[in-house]
């Protein structure tokens, strides 16, 4: 998402529009989970989420059919969440079936079944699901360029993206329930990746590609490469891993036990047991289609799901400042403040870099007021830094943290080792962000009169504000205290017009 296009288009256009409160049920070939949305429809934010693991899929290549003790855990689940849903009173409710459903020999006994209790499954062919895996990537990374890969229990989708759209997509019997049997023996596995990739001849022109993980098996294995390498920020979405850390996955997951595993920070206990597998087919996939990068997501099919329902309108809106906005509505003590205060600023940064970055600070700027005094610069870079946000890299993460904490009382701050995600350079405009920012929110006490009034901008070497004569009772001692600290940090001279 650029900056032009968040710039340019007018506040009235981009006010963002509310979902109906929806779910969707995922039975998947390893686990049945139910998310509960609402919120913007751009970015919905999750209300409740639920998962068992079921195993639908566990002996599908050797029997071709879901054991019956899985059948009984998944429907005792689906009684489970029809009746949450009902008492949720959710206006739209989507039941979606995958690999294991749509291969297994008695996935219409469970549709059925299921049907029994008032659902009714959609089967998704595997087309449909690597679609929906891509446009969950798409929602969430909307520049994201190269190939999307969705490992499930009975399945791996692989997907081109480019341009915000889906190019290409194939679906293949290689998730990890299925590939268990292949562990043992040399090669196999390269050798069952090869034979499927060959009917997906585009598969040729996407070698060199980032590629982009989805599902709970890869974002697993990111968790452990987060704490082999001391990551500092702890958010698995957009993580991103060198082609390297494939191989490095696979010997550390073979060569730890279940106990060391339990370790790993936020790593679920569910996923050990096919940390081997996923491990291996990351390994072999990385080889095959010569990976140049390796970008987690956490939004996969559900996700996509719901954005490929959206229409083109929403679906083109900047999911980091459709959320901004969203918690500005929701914490914020005046409406449209945000986007008024980011204009007023916006002169002193000419070069418009890490413009969307700042307007998000703008948005969040009036959203930590309800916090205790003494902890307000830190509560606003938890928000910032470690926010439920998507559309924004670590780098942009340190950048929005640290110009909330300057913009609450917090000065420069000390970032510590996340440091090392931001230049110096970055993290010093951010800090003029923040600075600029609470200069404004003093100047106009949060309501917008004073700001339309009033301008900031650079002449020469002199910072200037300019208020007209009715306004110049306004610039008491503290607004003229924080109007110097800001020409300090930018080596200017503090001018009153």
């Amino acid at each position: 998402m650029t900056d032009t296009a968040v710039l340019d288009r007018p506040a009235a256009a981009v006010r963002h529009a509310r979902a109906a409160k929806s779910a969707i049920i995922d039975i998947g070939s390893n686990s049945i989970r139910l998310v509960v949305y609402g919120g913007p429809a751009r970015i919905p934010a999750t209300m409740f989420n639920e998962k068992i693991m079921a195993g639908l899929g566990r002996s599908l290549d050797a029997t071709g059919a879901i054991p019956k003790a899985s059948i009984d855990a998944a429907l005792r689940a689906l009684a489970r969440f029809k009746l949450l849903s009902d008492e949720m009173r959710i206006e739209r409710l989507r039941i979606v079936g995958t690999a294991a459903v749509r291969d297994a020999t008695n996935g219409a006994e469970l549709v059925a079944r299921a049907a029994e209790l008032g659902l009714t499954v959609e089967l998704l062919s595997g087309q449909e699901e690597a679609e929906a895996a891509a446009l969950g990537v798409l929602s969430a990374i909307p520049d994201a360029d190269g190939l999307v890969g969705d490992l499930g229990g009975g399945s791996l989708e692989l997907t081109r993206i480019a341009g915000g759209r889906v190019l290409d997509r194939a679906s293949f019997p290689l998730g990890v329930l299925r590939i268990a049997g292949l562990d043992g023996r040399k090669g196999a596995l390269d050798s069952a990746v090869s034979e499927h990739f060959a009917r997906a001849p585009w598969l040729k022109q996407a070698r060199g590609l980032p590629l982009y993980l989805v599902g709970g098996s890869w974002r697993a294995l990111a968790r452990i490469d987060m704490a082999l390498s001391g990551y500092p920020l702890p958010i698995v979405h957009q993580y991103v891993m060198a082609p390297g850390s494939a191989a490095r996955l696979a010997r550390t997951v073979a060569q730890s036990s279940r106990e060391q595993l339990r370790l790993v920070p936020s790593l679920s206990g569910s996923r050990i047991a096919m940390l081997g597998e996923a491990s291996a087919m990351l390994s072999v996939l990385v080889r095959e289609l010569q990976s140049k990068s390796l970008t987690v997501s956490a939004y996969g099919l559900r996700e996509g799901l719901l954005f490929g329902d959206l229409p083109d309108g929403i679906r083109a809106e900047d999911p980091l400042i459709a959320a901004c906005r969203e918690e500005a509505d929701v914490q914020g003590r005046f409406p449209e403040h945000g986007e008024l205060l980011d204009r007023w600023i916006a002169p002193l940064f000419p070069k418009n870099t890490d413009a969307r970055l700042r307007l998000a600070a703008c948005l969040l700027g009036d959203t930590g007021w309800r916090a205790n005094p003494e902890f307000r610069a830190e509560r606003a870079f938890e928000t910032g830094a470690h926010g439920n946000w998507v559309g924004i890299d670590a780098r942009g993460r340190v950048l929005l943290g640290q110009a909330l904490f300057t913009a609450f009382g917090g000065g420069a701050g000390s970032l510590g080792a996340l440091a090392t995600l931001a230049g110096e350079n970055d993290v010093r405009r951010a800090v003029r962000w923040g600075l600029a920012i609470r200069l404004g929110q003093r100047l106009s006490g949060g309501v917008a009169g004073p700001l339309r009034r009033s301008s900031l901008k650079v002449e020469g070497r002199a910072l200037c504000l300019s208020l007209p004569g009715q306004d110049r009772g306004l610039f008491g001692e503290a607004v003229e205290k924080r109007f110097r600290q800001l020409a300090d940090a930018m080596g200017l001279e503090a001018r009153l017009v």
